[in-house]
């Protein structure tokens, strides 16, 4: 299907999106009066609530306006089922109306899914309120989707656009004490997110120069932020454009993963693998093979991305794309971030088993793409 068809609406749920250094103290507030919410159940990491102060701030906020109920930070990467369980149970101790979920993708899918069970058990209309405070680049709060782990370490999830969070605070000021690994890796996270957006039938057209334009701030500015990581402008720019990498979307059609996050979502799960790693590990050669098996259209997509990022074209749609994806590769590289899968100790003899569905006609390649980033 042509891309030159489709809808888009902006998702009812989603209320406002507060964002500059410094903006935590003001936008806060404004959240409570906009959600009208009353008590407040904060969601995030151990690290972020025992080793910053991020946590102590935002809790301090919500005190001053007699909103705070109490802190579950049992979330781990991956997010295993039983901390759905123990915070829901949180939610219903603390007397909480709303979330609010602070750090990366962990504690706001963890969120999405406690505020689901909630929703599911109350059998109400509408589940309660989430407002996120994103403190990395994978931009977990601009979706409704919401992926855990079950007792069998497999990947699961829940979908429902009324889980998309309410509101979403990007507060640079917040990140500094993000690690620089995390923050760098999940900004390739979005730059993964770019790409495949680029490459998804059903995204709408008018959306995708919100890509391109992603890309190009990823490029400069993520060198930048290694070299300057105390620069809170950089960081600023950077999550907006983690924003632009995955604007909002409410119809379900558009949540299909592509390869890339297929296959990360699988790495990671099984091998405990963070996803902005994942995306280290598999992006480039996922993009290089789209050189083989996407369509014409979207083969034009991704080849249009090195005029975005002013770099000239090898002269043919398939070179342009290899060359996006050497470019990609050296920027993780000069990160600091290039990773195998052989690292993380996944077995060699699980490649098959990764890589999916045997009937599939790709799947050959998609084994050769495993391996060579073995």
């Amino acid at each position: 299907m042509s891309s030159l068809y489709g809808d888009y609406a902006c998702t009812p749920t989603l209320k406002r999106v507060f964002y500059g250094p410094g903006c935590l103290s003001t936008a806060l507030p404004r959240l409570l009066e906009i959600l009208q919410v009353k008590k407040a159940l904060i969601v995030t990491g151990n690290t972020l609530r025992t080793k910053t102060d991020v946590v102590e701030r935002i809790e301090n906020i919500l005190k001053e306006h007699n909103a705070f109920g109490g802190v579950f930070h049992d979330i781990h990467q991956h997010v295993p089922v039983a901390g759905i369980n123990n915070g829901a149970q949180a939610f219903k101790d603390y007397g909480a109306d709303f979330i609010v979920s602070v750090g990366g993708g962990s504690p706001i899918d963890a969120s999405k899914a406690i505020l689901h069970k909630i929703w599911k058990e109350r059998g109400t209309s509408e589940p309660p309120v989430q407002v996120a405070i994103p403190t990395t680049l994978g931009a977990a709060e601009y979706t409704y989707g919401a992926g855990f782990t079950n007792e069998a370490g497999v990947k699961v999830g829940v979908n429902d656009p009324l889980l998309t969070p309410a509101g979403v605070v990007l507060d640079a000021s917040l990140t500094l004490a993000t690690p620089e690994r995390l923050w760098l890796s999940t900004g390739i996270r979005a730059v993964d997110h770019c790409v495949e957006n680029l490459t998804r039938n059903l995204y709408p057209l008018l959306l995708k120069p919100l890509c391109y334009a992603a890309l190009a701030d990823f490029f400069k500015y993520l060198p930048i932020t290694k070299a300057e990581p105390q620069n809170v402008e950089v960081r600023q720019r950077l999550q907006l454009a983690a924003m632009m990498s995955l604007w909002p979307l409410q119809q379900d059609k558009f949540t299909v993963l592509g390869l890339s996050h297929l296959l990360g979502h699988r790495l990671g799960a099984a091998y405990n693998i963070g996803h902005g790693i994942t995306s280290c590990i598999t992006l480039p050669a996922v993009l290089a093979l789209q050189a083989e098996i996407a369509t014409p259209e979207m083969k034009q997509c991704l080849a249009d991305c090195l005029f975005y990022l002013r770099e000239p074209s090898t002269g043919s749609v398939e070179g342009d794309i290899r060359k996006l994806s050497e470019l990609i590769a050296q920027l993780i590289v000069d990160l600091g971030l290039k990773s195998t899968m052989s690292e993380y100790h996944v077995p060699r003899e699980d490649i098959p088993k990764l890589a999916g569905n045997s009937e599939d006609p790709n799947y050959p390649k998609i084994v050769r793409v495993l391996e060579s980033v073995y």
